[in-house]
């Protein structure tokens, strides 16, 4: 209800403000929180006192003056008693100044009602020919109809209040990451992009674009220097591991062997080994054409 914060070394260490603060939160003034729990047990006193009243008024004679009398005083301590512990619990809370008038408005007229009912009692009221007994009623009942309407709206402003995280609590949200996936139409086209400038084909075959040669053997030719056996090559290999090669080769199964070298490095060594292997064929060729050339020298000659 206080419009000024006042730091927390402001406010006394008791048994009030240690209830107000494990039952409600942080107690904004040392006003609300005595004048609140004052309603609160003050209600509840005013209770107890009307019960006691109304057990002493059984020990006079029925129908007496101090009967009537103590019955009266428990009665009035009674119907008080309600709305001032509602009060008091309003005043607690941490509420609107309006449901707090609003409060304070409920309880003066129950108030009202029953001042009117003690200068009534016993003779004029809920009597035959009692006139004002309706308007006591009726006034306590709205007095208490507005205490109550206002108390629990603040309970319930209260727990909503208490239920709504704080921005401490609040955990920051991580967005996924988006998972990129490719289609196989894609990873064909990077790799054939990056497969341009490398001299192999799929497969680790050498990619040949040499002219081709065309030979007319029409004639009489001599071509005993032609006939050369073939070179039989034999690996120490085994053939487990030559038919995991071709498997290799053919794409059937992921190798497991990885390499440490470039792209690049494999490309340069890949074009180091086709220049070993023109400068081979363009030896071999000449050797053949030197022998072709000596038998038609001998031939001429008659050797």
């Amino acid at each position: 209800m206080a419009d000024d914060d006042p730091s927390d070394e402001d406010l006394p260490d008791n048994v009030l403000f240690e209830l107000y603060r494990h039952y409600i939160g942080e107690p904004d003034d040392q006003i609300d929180v005595y004048l609140g729990f004052g309603l609160f047990f003050g209600g509840i006193a005013f209770a107890a006192v009307g019960l006691v009243f109304f057990v002493a008024a059984y020990l006079f004679t029925h129908g007496s003056d101090p009967f009537w009398l103590l019955r009266e005083i428990s009665f009035a301590m009674g119907m008080l008693s309600v709305p001032t512990l509602l009060l008091g619990v309003l005043v607690l809370l941490p509420v609107d100044v309006r449901a707090t008038y609003t409060g304070v408005l409920g309880t003066a007229i129950t108030v009202v009602a029953v001042a009117g009912f003690a200068y009534l009692y016993p003779w004029e009221f809920n009597v035959e020919g009692a006139e004002y007994t309706i308007h006591v009623v009726l006034g306590y009942a709205i007095g208490m109809g507005l205490v109550v309407v206002s108390t629990g709206t603040a309970l319930v402003a209260h727990q909503i209040e208490r239920a709504k995280p704080s921005p401490a609590d609040i955990e920051p949200m991580e967005e996924p990451e988006p998972e990129e996936s490719y289609s196989d139409e894609e990873i064909r086209q990077d790799i054939e992009a990056a497969m341009e400038d490398v001299d192999i084909t799929w497969g680790g075959v050498e990619r040949h674009e040499g002219q081709s040669l065309t030979l007319n053997l029409e004639g009489d030719y001599d071509l005993s220097g032609m006939d050369v056996e073939a070179e039989r090559i034999t690996s120490s290999s085994s053939t487990d591991a030559q038919v995991q090669g071709l498997k290799a080769l053919k794409g059937g199964e992921t190798k497991t062997a990885t390499s440490e070298s470039t792209v690049d490095d494999q490309t340069t060594k890949l074009n180091e080994l086709r220049q070993r292997r023109k400068e081979d064929q363009q030896a071999k060729a000449a050797t053949a054409s030197s022998e072709g050339l000596l038998a038609r020298i001998r031939r001429f000659f008659g050797g």
